[in-house]
């Protein structure tokens, strides 16, 4: 089916009204707005923050429906040409072309099997993949959840999950996204798993993807970090968030470790290492190794006591 993306391009002090007119129109919009991108996720997501988001206008914004064409988004064009006018709102109108496939797969064709670390090889749900002597696949359909596999955070917490996983041992893995974290630990022989997000779609995904991968001893749960994870003492947690949820979640992690227990975690960027080994150095987690890829950090503690 092919759609046409009406987009609506107005003064950022506009944007609630043309809100108001697109939404006579489809529920379903696609709001661009950057005037505080900054202040909204300064405390909290502002290491993953790309530099071009940075750079853009934030006096401009844009509001945009996608209207099937059997809907007639003709009609539709007409109608908000004719409400913003009687508005009085100078705004650009654009009308793109979006095939359905455009929108939704196009996306698919840049994503390939991936191999990571010694066993682990990370296959598209949507491809076929032979896989080797010793090999692991691990199929997978990101939808709308982070981790695909791409990203070295991934990438560098399913490698030392490979290194210190044994077979039966419990995880927790906090922030699960699209569950791949979980589901590499299950297919290296993990016991009983416990993932959490505080995405409702990040855990739906998740659960679907373990159902896909048949690793039933996966439980996808809603939990806004560890507030809502089931208790126990865990033989192994990993998170790949990022720097600031790390530190601020680092005083309660006990609650879930016993002498021994692995804590892997990413989303870090280099510069922000010496921040998160000071906020762990006051808890009884102590560091065990490091890894970098690509300006991003990867670390790896042991609860009580080394080895």
């Amino acid at each position: 089916m092919d759609y046409k993306q009406i987009k609506v391009t107005c003064d950022t002090a506009d944007l609630d009204e043309v809100t108001a007119v697109m939404s006579m129109t489809d529920n379903g919009l696609m709001i661009e707005d950057y005037s505080d991108i900054e202040e909204t996720f300064k405390d909290v997501y502002a290491d993953l923050i790309d530099d071009e988001l940075l750079k853009m206008d934030k006096t401009k914004s844009s509001v945009s429906v996608f209207i099937s064409e059997e809907r007639n988004p003709e009609e539709s064009v007409y109608f908000i040409r004719e409400r913003l006018a009687a508005l009085a709102l100078k705004c650009r109108l654009e009308v793109i072309d979006v095939s359905d496939d455009d929108w939704a797969n196009s996306w698919k064709k840049y994503y390939h099997p991936i191999k990571v670390g010694d066993r682990i090889v990370i296959v598209p749900a949507w491809e076929k993949y032979e896989p080797k002597e010793n090999e692991l696949p691990l199929i997978m359909d990101p939808g709308m959840a982070f981790g695909a596999g791409t990203h070295e955070t991934t990438r560098l917490v399913m490698t030392l999950i490979e290194k210190y996983v044994k077979p039966g041992e419990s995880v927790l893995d906090i922030g699960t996204g699209s569950g791949i974290l979980s589901i590499s630990a299950s297919l290296l022989g993990a016991g009983k798993i416990n993932a959490y997000d505080i995405d409702p779609t990040a855990v739906r995904i998740a659960a679907e993807n373990a159902k896909i991968n048949k690793c039933e001893n996966i439980s996808a749960n809603v939990s806004d970090l560890l507030s809502s994870v089931e208790r126990g003492q865990y033989d192994l947690i990993c998170a790949n968030i990022v720097a600031d949820i790390i530190i601020r979640m680092s005083p309660d992690l006990y609650k879930f470790a016993h002498d021994g227990t692995i804590f892997i975690t990413s989303g870090i960027l280099v510069e922000r290492r010496e921040e998160v080994l000071d906020a762990m150095s006051k808890t009884p987690f102590v560091p065990v190794e490091a890894s970098e890829e690509n300006g991003w950090c990867a670390l790896v503690f042991r609860y009580g006591k080394t080895e």
